[in-house]
């Protein structure tokens, strides 16, 4: 809008200073004369005052300015604790209204600011402010409204917003909320031992906060059970862990009466479950070429503890050398065998032979510690066949090969291991470097024995020449048994003809035993990061993979198919924004992921307050106004104030009036021209020497 604005200036033709000096001249001249009495004394002065005015040089200024408006700024909260308890729709409502409002004062602008979700940071407001002020001239600013429930996790101690600040406040004064504080959670615990959980159940904003809440603590998706907890007060949850891999603790606190919301009465707690030092006992039947490869392995690995005995002196082979010039150790058959041998996570026996050495009572607690949940792993070679076989003795009831008969067992040649095509989809074989691959042949190294043997059970992942079996992986009851029916893996371990992957194989095999989560080879894992839920199925039998059923925290079941992958593994993402714990079941497994909430600042207290951005409205010197059905109007009403008057009253909030403006054109019309000037003073002293002529 051009406006016109009218006024008088001046532009002297002498410097200031020394009309000052000519105006004191002027004064006391003229002031000596009306001493001394002279009759034209003030028309001297008149004289004295038009020169002075006309080397003043006043003028008629005329300025066409082009008013600019003003601008008011609307912060949106549109963060996750808007969404509780009816604020969204409220926030929503009064930004229609201010609007509106706004648009029916003149010479303002207003500009709507969104404050997203900030995902884990909080509510950034500040920010959101600081970056629409960029763009703002800051002479334009008439003020600044807030529609939000108070949170603002970057707000800063010494604000200086340059405007009213006003804070519309979406929520009840006095709100209560309770919550779970997880004051200690730790992150890994060890296999059959419990860890401690420390947490509190918080009410805020009561006076006192007493009595006791009850604690729902949910395990793995197993059942609930209820714990009576005092309220404000350390509580210690004990988690016995079971199994390696993720467990997954949901707790939940009783809903208290008029809270704001119960989001925060949840809280999930991921502690991943590893094993403590692997105690693992090896057994060598012989010396030969391939066992410091086993003791190589299994050392090389600072979690193992490794137990190992050779036998060096058959009982066959007694020469009568007297027992103490023997520097032997006598094999503890009776200790490791029926005393300590569930203290073992893992037996290897490399090219052990039944020479009398274990008897059948031992040789079955081996079968029963596999039963039971151990791990055997043999690796075998000619001994395997003939009268030292292992096999008709009480342990081969859990071996998954039986070695064939007639002498034909042990079989010679030159020939390179091949991976199945189960194998392929094992997590024990998958993958291994210069396997077989796209009908390929692998590009490792040769062996030149193996024993020939029929399947009986489990998994062979990789075979001999015509299919044999090379490596059968079985389990059998609650444990697990490795069958390597050759003696030469060490030939890879030497660099014998391009050498092969024989420590990672063994590695993985070795872990597979020992039910390591990531090669378990039927397994369903799930896990959620960023708000997405990634589930992974990975099984050795062919087939397109069957239907997941994914059950929300808020009890919603969806069903999603699987997307085949590589190595027996097929995937799904999806959306998972929901905190809380969310279950995937294929029919057969279950599993559990756990989602925190997506900010935990931000629901760390769902209270609506205005503390955090009291100082903002105290430097701008605004208004704090609650707002929603319990409070009338919704919004106060919105006015214009000029600079330096109150920005708030009872009942309004002030916008403030800039007056901003830019000048299109300027006009200067002198009042007291030369050509006009001249007159007048010789008038005036004309008239003044006459007046002291008579």
């Amino acid at each position: 809008m051009n406006q016109t604005v009218s006024g008088i200036d001046f532009a002297p033709a002498l410097p200031w200073w020394l009309l000052a000096a000519l105006a004191a001249v002027a004064v006391i001249a003229t002031g000596f004369a009306v001493w001394r009495g002279a009759r034209g004394a003030w028309w001297r002065a008149a004289a004295f005052a038009a020169v002075l005015l006309a080397l003043g040089n006043p003028r008629l200024r005329e300025e066409t300015r082009e008013t600019r408006p003003d601008i008011a700024v609307v912060l949106v909260d549109e963060s996750d604790s808007t969404r509780v308890a009816g604020r969204e729709a409220r926030i929503a409502a009064a930004r229609t209204a201010v609007t509106q409002r706004m648009s029916r004062l003149p010479d303002l602008e207003t500009r709507i600011v969104a404050v997203p979700e900030a995902g884990t940071q909080g509510t950034l407001l500040w920010g959101a402010l600081e970056r629409a002020l960029a763009e703002i001239p800051r002479a334009r600013l008439a003020g600044i409204l807030a529609l939000t429930d108070g949170q603002a996790h970057d707000a800063p101690t010494d604000p200086a917003p340059g405007a009213p600040f006003h804070l519309l406040l979406a929520g009840r004064p006095g709100e209560i909320d309770r919550r779970i504080r997880i004051i200690e959670a730790p992150g890994f615990g060890i296999v059959g031992r419990s860890v401690e959980v420390r947490l509190v159940v918080e009410d805020l904003g009561v006076a006192r906060a007493d009595g006791a809440a009850r604690l729902t603590i949910r395990r793995d998706g197993q059942a609930p059970r209820v714990e009576s907890v005092p309220v404000g007060r350390e509580h210690r949850v004990t988690v016995p862990i079971e199994r390696g891999g993720p467990t997954v603790l949901e707790l939940s606190a009783e809903v208290r009466e008029g809270e704001v919301s119960d989001v925060n009465n949840r809280a999930v707690v991921t502690i991943n479950g590893v094993r403590d030092r692997l105690r693992v006992l090896l057994v060598s039947g012989e010396p030969h070429a391939g066992e410091r490869t086993w003791r190589r392995l299994l050392k090389a690995d600072p979690n193992v503890d490794l137990v190992h005995f050779t036998i060096l002196r058959p009982p066959e082979k007694d020469d009568l050398t007297p027992l103490n010039e023997l520097a032997l150790i006598a094999f503890p058959v009776r200790e490791l065998f029926q005393v300590k041998l569930r203290d073992f996570d893992l037996v290897v026996f490399d090219r052990f032979a039944n020479r009398g050495l274990l008897p059948p009572a031992y040789l079955r607690n081996i079968a029963d510690y596999v039963r039971q949940g151990g791990a055997l792993l043999m690796s075998v070679g000619p001994e395997y066949s003939g009268p030292t076989s292992l096999f008709p003795t009480p342990l081969g009831q859990v071996l998954p090969a039986r070695p064939v008969g007639g002498g034909q067992a042990v079989a010679e040649g030159a020939f390179r291991a091949q991976v199945t095509e189960a194998g392929a989809r094992h997590p024990v074989t998958e993958g291994l470097p210069q396997a077989n691959q796209d009908a390929a042949p692998p590009s490792w190294g040769q062996w030149y024995r193996w024993l020939r043997a029929e399947p009986r059970a489990g998994t062979t992942v990789m075979s001999a020449p015509g299919a044999a079996p090379l490596l059968v992986l079985d389990r059998v009851g609650e444990g697990r048994v490795a069958l390597l029916l050759s003696d030469q893996i060490w030939l890879w371990s030497r660099g014998h003809d391009g050498g092969g992957p024989q420590a990672e194989l063994l590695r993985r095999a070795a872990h597979w035993l020992m039910r390591e989560p990531e090669l378990e080879e039927e397994d369903l894992s799930a896990r959620i990061e960023g708000g997405t839920l990634s589930v992974v199925r990975r099984s050795v039998e062919p087939g397109p993979p069957p239907e997941i059923t994914v059950t929300a925290p808020d009890g919603s079941i969806t069903r999603h198919v699987l997307r085949p992958g590589t190595g027996g593994r097929a995937t799904q993402d999806m959306a998972a924004g929901l905190p809380g714990v969310w279950q995937v079941s294929d029919g057969r497994r279950t599993a559990f992921a756990a989602a925190a909430a997506a900010n935990p600042p931000e629901i760390a207290d769902l209270r609506a307050d205005e503390a955090r951005l009291r100082p903002a409205v105290t430097a701008g010197g605004g208004a704090v106004r609650w707002m929603g059905a319990w409070v009338e109007p919704l919004i106060p009403d919105i006015r214009r104030v000029a600079l330096g008057r109150d920005a708030a009253g009872p009942g309004w909030i002030g916008l403030r009036r800039n007056q901003d403006h830019t000048v299109t054109g300027v006009s200067a019309t002198p009042l007291l021209p030369p050509w006009a000037a001249l007159p007048l003073v010789l008038g005036l002293l004309l008239v003044g020497w006459r007046r002291e002529g008579r």
